[in-house]
């Protein structure tokens, strides 16, 4: 396997926005008549190092390091449910802060790990598939393209899974209508800097991988 210099800090940054705004997510930020899961502030940089990975290194590296990114948020979850389970020390009066805000319950694990993990897959798959179909050409197109599709079903999904039945009906439509809003308005406004790394890695990398003989079948490890 051709060994990269940059792929390792892509894959580090991918992960560290993925955990980060899993924890900051627990917050619902108000802004006018929008409300907003806190997590919306970082999360979309998630799918922007999902485009520059797949665009650069194509499908097969980028689900490994999906995976990866899998993986130890799950091993997050397990710690955060762990750690809360456990009895506070005589004294320390913060328990049900940590509960409220890094208890996460099994549904909240379940929304977050099935948003992210089709949302994820779909954008790498559509923005590789995109990238044949336009013989590599219109960038834009494919990581806005890309995003539309993965961040609309990752947002349905976790806000779907996570809420139904615990906020009102009204109240995650629009959480659903102003994430996915958010999350697109980040992706283009952070077009010009995708397309600067993008071409600045496939320089330094030497590499501009095309997937025409790519198994797309995301459980391929």
């Amino acid at each position: 396997m051709k060994v990269y210099r940059y792929l390792d800090v892509i894959t580090v940054l991918f992960v560290a926005i993925l955990l980060i705004s899993n924890v900051v997510s627990s917050k619902i930020i108000g802004i006018g008549s929008f409300a907003f899961a806190g997590g919306v502030i970082i999360f979309p940089l998630s799918y922007i190092f999902g485009d520059i990975l797949t665009e650069v290194y194509g499908y097969k590296l980028s689900r490994r390091v999906i995976w990866l990114g899998f993986a130890l948020n799950l091993l997050m979850a397990v710690i955060f449910t762990l750690v809360g389970s456990l009895p506070p020390a005589a004294g320390w009066p913060n328990q049900d802060a940590y509960e409220k805000i890094l208890g996460l319950t099994p549904r909240i694990v379940i929304a977050s790990l099935l948003g992210y993990f089709v949302g994820e897959f779909l954008n790498s798959f559509v923005l590789a598939k995109m990238k044949l179909a336009t013989k590599g050409k219109w960038l834009a197109s494919r990581t806005i393209g890309s995003t539309l599709v993965g961040e609309l079903i990752d947002t349905v999904l976790f806000v779907g899974i996570a809420f139904w039945g615990v906020l009102p009906q009204n109240l995650i439509t629009t959480i659903i209508i102003s994430n996915y809003l958010a999350k697109t308005v980040i992706e283009i406004i952070f077009t010009p800097v995708t397309y600067l790394i993008v071409n600045w890695l496939k320089r330094a990398e030497k590499e501009d991988y095309f997937d025409t003989k790519t198994n797309f079948n995301p459980f391929t490890v």
